[in-house]
């Protein structure tokens, strides 16, 4: 997951993207409620562990952001509304 991150992070100024060894940085992983890796943190509010295909993955950064996309229809869906934007 790390390399997805990094390759948006360097798309976008928008989008920073590290990655944190918990063995190394435990009061890191205990701050985010690590229980298992590869764990993603986007913007405190969205977490998730475990690989994820990177459909998925960038599903749940925008996701993270306020924008939904539905992976089966393709639309793009505001989260406060449930009307296609596409």
């Amino acid at each position: 997951m790390g390399r997805v991150a990094h390759a948006i992070a360097q798309e976008s100024s928008f989008v920073t993207a590290d990655v944190v060894e918990v063995q190394e940085y435990p009061q890191l992983a205990q701050a985010y409620g690590v229980r298992g890796v590869p764990q993603t943190v986007i913007n405190n509010s969205v977490s998730f562990t475990g690989a994820v295909p990177e459909s998925v993955f960038v599903q749940r950064v925008l996701e993270a952001v306020g924008i939904e996309i539905d992976l089966e229809d393709g639309h793009e869906h505001d989260s406060s509304d449930t009307t296609p934007l596409a």
